[in-house]
């Protein structure tokens, strides 16, 4: 009896053991089928790349921005135009790890749990997908972009829409550079990256946002206050400079001239543990997504900053880092009373029956401001526009913007900012620009979105 009863616990731990090994070979199954699918012993599908035969991916308009064509990969017939969506799109080995054709692979292959990526006639049934993506608007940013790196994102902040993603630098994915990963000059830098989605930049002035709303909700007389701009002032023993000498300014004029002295007072006034608490309630430390593609974080944190480095912080220095595409919804919840339309970059998907199997649709994002706080800063913003940079820029829009100039140091020019929304109701678009060592926001990213806004209006 007692032999029986060990061989009954023996069979009874292998057969857990069984049980367990194909819990664990199924749960793979789900969760990493679409890459084992995907790897380059699959010939027929990849030809040692990461996708050759799949569905189509278009933009909003039905213009066909990849497909596949006798086992191989094939891209948009304007150059610019695969340069411009390369890092929305992606390239065909999957480098870019944000675009289309590497988050979604298996749709593109037509893989599922069922059949894999058999079908009755033993070809790919790959599903195409189509994008909020506007390839003409795409293409008129990179063109305004011309050799500089940087980023450009446009969304309607309504309904969710993506209307443009650009980063660069970029190359053409249907003609790769031979020298794409082996060039030391640094002109590929960082050319794998979507830099409105994974990158964090130094903000500079497009910062004076934050600390505005955190002076909104914490400064009860703070339209009747203010500062004497003098070109420069010492905090902690470290000199805060302005561009000119500003006089004396209240807050709206201080955040139309973007004065630095006085932003710098007025982050020392709030203290660190206040303009860490607003950061956080914008969104800042913390990643959001587009399509479940996830962003870099912006970063600001000043726990323990002297009063000369949360002085920095306050006019977008110090340690602060902002992602674009965080920027953008910013933007949006601005616009909206403090609640952001999240924005989405997936049309839909559709399988090769015609069955629309996924299809993007509006919904709200986490409230990153009060309502009231919103409000004002959309009133300030809209004063920047009309009484400062000048209307003429974007006419009939508008248009409430903040303009910014970030110090990178080593050298280099500052990296130019221009973030912003249009205020009419017919052409509800938001903007986050960025052009790296641009020396000036307003002369850079402010010309960019200019042109830009101008089109977008027109396909709305």
């Amino acid at each position: 009896m007692k032999t029986t009863g060990i061989r009954s616990l023996i069979l009874w731990i292998l057969g857990m053991c069984f049980f367990v090994g194909l819990g664990y070979l199924v749960h793979g199954l789900v969760t990493n089928g679409p890459t084992w699918a995907m790897q380059p012993f699959n010939k027929h599908l990849t030809s040692g790349s990461q996708l050759a035969n799949g569905g189509e991916i278009l933009d909003r308009n039905n213009v066909v921005l990849a497909k596949s064509e006798n086992g191989k990969r094939i891209y948009n017939s304007d150059e610019t135009v695969r340069r411009a969506m390369l890092h929305a799109v992606g390239d065909t080995k999957g480098y870019i790890s944000t675009g289309i054709q590497y988050n979604y692979r298996s749709e593109l292959s037509g893989y599922n749990l069922i059949t894999g990526l058999a079908t009755p006639t033993e070809k790919s049934g790959g599903s195409n997908i189509k994008l909020t993506l506007d390839s003409a608007l795409s293409k008129l940013a990179l063109q305004k972009l011309g050799n500089r790196s940087g980023a450009v994102a446009i969304y309607n902040y309504k309904t969710g829409e993506m209307l443009c993603m650009v980063s660069s630098p970029n190359f053409d994915p249907q003609n790769p550079p031979k020298d794409l990963d082996t060039d030391k000059s640094g002109k590929y830098s960082g050319v794998y990256l979507n830099r409105v989605l994974s990158s964090s930049y130094t903000p500079g002035s497009i910062f004076k946002l934050v600390t505005s709303a955190c002076a909104i909700e914490n400064i009860p007389d703070l339209d009747s206050r203010t500062w004497d701009c003098k070109g420069s002032i010492l905090i902690n023993g470290n000199k805060i400079t302005d561009v000119s000498s500003y006089g004396k300014l209240n807050f709206k004029n201080a955040l139309a001239k973007s004065s630095n002295i006085a932003f710098a007072q007025i982050a020392v006034e709030l203290g660190s543990d206040k303009m860490n608490a607003i950061a956080n309630e914008m969104g800042f430390n913390k990643s959001f997504d587009l399509d479940g593609i996830p962003t870099s974080k912006s970063v600001y944190n000043v726990t323990g900053a002297k009063p000369n480095e949360l002085a920095w912080s306050g006019v977008g220095q110090y340690t602060d880092l902002t992602n674009p595409y965080h920027m953008l919804l910013i933007m949006g919840a601005i616009a909206n009373e403090g609640v952001p339309v999240k924005p989405y970059v997936i049309s839909s998907i559709t399988s090769p029956l015609g069955l629309t199997t996924k299809s993007g649709h509006t919904h709200e994002g986490d409230r990153l401001l009060k309502a009231s706080t919103a409000n004002r800063l959309k009133e300030y913003m809209r004063y920047n526009v009309s009484n400062y940079y000048g209307d003429k820029m974007f006419p009939n829009l508008s248009v409430c913007a903040k303009t910014g100039t970030a110090e990178v140091g080593h050298g280099k020019k500052p990296n130019g900012w221009m973030v912003g929304f249009s205020s009419n109701p017919n052409t509800p678009l938001a903007f986050a620009i960025v052009v790296e060592n641009a020396n000036s926001g307003i002369s850079s990213a402010g010309q960019i979105a200019s042109a830009l806004m101008a089109a977008a209006a027109k396909i709305q």
